[in-house]
């Protein structure tokens, strides 16, 4: 037996929206009890109208309808059809209707990607406010420093954070939210033992905590006053992929840390930690919230974003 070829996929989806419209087509004229009488309230030909019943009619190889001079009815087979075409074209309207209203208001799971010790230190007590703001919205947050893919692994939403203007090129879609910088410090106790740090290259000499993931790997940068640039590669006692951990290395006193202020600042404003080499700035960084696509996107999408910038407009850390 000769099979026959597979339907490409454009040719399915063109065969299932004539299917669509011979549904449309059927349903309109049964309404209207006429050809004539569906073809006005549709705005297009009787004949039109015509042509797609008989088409549809032929390809279930069935009468649908018993045509006079005078009247239309229904067969058989052609009164239970409709009802059923019915409820598939209410239920298209009422997905229709849903599927607006969800990307007009904010609703459904919200699934967000953010770093690991911004997210407990900074959107953690964002989360409770949000939810009190949409009751209608699903909280599902995933905190890690890997740089996930949103399409592949079904984010709705990401918070990034990046040396300013180095943000990876994509299809994605980039708002900035906040802005911080790199701090350079130490404990006092660790600083009272340790050689003298005047000038960047200095901390070739000293013990650092370093974080696994930076971008720029164990090459520190520094930019002076006057604009002088400086690079020093250092060579880390302790290298991990947390923040944390490095502040909490920090804390006692085993060396010099390059962090965000989101993480130090605190313990710099406390006298826990003291920033280090104030004539040179550590590099800035952008917080983005970072989203697929700006084309209809999602009540629920629009509205976090507005939130979170929002929230941090003024961000303690500064």
């Amino acid at each position: 037996i000769e099979s026959r070829p597979a339907l490409s996929s454009q040719a399915r989806i063109l065969a299932a929206m004539d299917a669509l419209r011979q549904i449309e087509a059927f349903v309109a004229v049964v309404r209207a009890g006429s050809y004539v009488k569906a073809a006005e309230r549709q705005e297009t030909s009787k004949a039109v109208l015509s042509r797609q019943v008989l088409e549809l009619e032929a390809r279930l190889g069935t009468r649908l309808l018993n045509r006079t001079t005078r009247r239309l009815s229904l067969t058989e087979t052609g009164a239970a059809y409709y009802e059923r075409c019915v409820q598939i074209l209410d239920d298209l309207r009422e997905a229709d209707a849903e599927a607006g209203a969800t990307t007009a208001t904010a609703r459904g799971r919200l699934r967000i990607n953010a770093p690991l010790t911004f997210g407990n230190l900074h959107l953690a007590p964002l989360w409770g406010e949000f939810l009190k703001l949409h009751p209608a919205v699903e909280l599902d947050i995933t905190l890690t420093d890997r740089v996930v893919d949103l399409v592949e692994e079904g984010f709705d939403l990401a918070v990034r954070i990046v040396p300013a203007g180095r943000l990876a090129s994509s299809t994605l879609v980039a708002r900035p939210i906040a802005a911080d910088h790199i701090v350079l410090c130490a404990s006092p106790a660790y600083l009272r033992r340790a050689p003298a740090l005047a000038h960047p290259s200095d901390l070739a000499a000293h013990a650092v905590m370093a974080y696994a993931w930076w971008s720029g790997g164990d090459a520190w940068q520094f930019t002076g006053a006057d604009g002088a640039f400086a690079e020093v590669t250092v060579r880390p006692r302790l290298r991990t992929n947390s923040g944390d951990t490095c502040r909490a290395a920090a804390l006692a006193d085993q060396g010099v840390i390059y962090q965000p202020a989101f993480l130090v600042g605190p313990d710099v404003r406390a006298g826990r930690l003291v920033e280090l080499l104030p004539g040179w700035r550590g590099p800035a960084l952008e917080i983005h919230a970072v989203y697929p696509s700006r084309t209809h996107l999602s009540g629920k999408v629009r509205a976090m974003v507005d939130f979170l910038a929002a929230a941090f407009d003024q961000p303690g850390w500064r």
